[in-house]
């Protein structure tokens, strides 16, 4: 339960970041006011939120849950989205239990994962990637798409200055650190991820190198990421001003105050008789 606590934390707290408000509508009979809040990142794939709540969980349940979606997102082209996002729960589901699958939803409704999708995003940008990749791999400053290259690279790494691993990062379970880094930038689910993550998982049960994935997509889509709006208020104030007759309401409010005193009795008291 002290987990579920720290998920519900964080799904609260993720959400009070700089928002713009977009698309402010009021309709002039009920005075209602429809607003948008949308972030200044695309939208981000619940695929890839729904394993940074893996990786919340436990380092162990993110690669488990890696393996059974290697190239799940093929399924997005042909199903519906309510049909992909059921697919997704039913394969979080073997590593979740029913109070943890309500918690995943709950992330979803408010996209409490997708920053940290746009933080590696960011990370993946200040590489920069290679022209044309749709995944590509990091060894010690050397850049690559094309798996052929990985084990030309690797003969000198050690050579060049190892990379700065964030406390974010996804590390494949080994029981070494001392080994040659390869960053992996991919879109989990993707046939691109699925070539590479076969090749680098077997060498890091090997113990050749140190597996690191970081989330990439190559051709983020052009739709604004909406949020909810915890935490988030919205203030507007009313410049109408109406002409009143202060004299006929001040008329009015003395004639029901001296009526309340008439009709006021205290146990048989009639307080109005008494003060005349």
């Amino acid at each position: 339960m002290a987990k579920a606590t720290d998920v519900v934390r964080l799904l609260l707290g993720s959400t009070a970041l700089c928002f713009s408000l977009l698309d402010a509508r009021t309709a002039s009979a009920s005075k209602s006011v429809t607003a948008h809040l949308a972030a200044k990142w695309p939208e981000t794939p619940l695929l890839l939120e729904a394993s940074e709540f893996m990786a919340e969980e436990s380092n162990e349940k993110f690669w488990q849950f890696l393996e059974t979606v290697q190239e799940l997102a093929i399924y997005k082209q042909t199903e519906s989205a309510y049909s992909y996002y059921n697919l997704i729960l039913k394969k979080a589901g073997q590593f979740l239990d029913n109070l943890h699958i309500n918690l995943l939803k709950f992330a979803f409704s408010i996209r409490a994962y997708s920053p940290t999708i746009q933080m590696f995003q960011q990370i993946a940008a200040d590489e920069p990637p290679p022209d044309g990749c749709d995944a590509f791999v990091v060894i010690h400053k050397k850049h690559t798409c094309k798996i052929n290259e990985i084990k030309k690279l690797l003969k000198k790494a050690t050579s060049r200055p190892r990379p700065y691993l964030f406390k974010g990062d996804h590390k494949f379970p080994t029981n070494k650190e001392n080994l040659p880094v390869i960053i992996l930038y991919a879109e989990m689910g993707t046939r691109a991820f699925g070539k590479f993550h076969p090749v680098l998982s077997e060498k890091a049960k090997n113990g050749e190198i140190l597996y690191v994935l970081r989330h990439y997509i190559q051709k983020p889509v052009s739709q604004k990421m909406y949020l909810s709006g915890y935490g988030v208020e919205l203030a507007i104030k009313s410049t109408e001003y109406k002409a009143l007759d202060d004299t006929q309401v001040k008329t009015v409010t003395n004639a029901t105050v001296e009526d309340g005193i008439e009709t006021n009795e205290v146990q048989g008291f009639l307080f109005g008789k008494l003060k005349s």
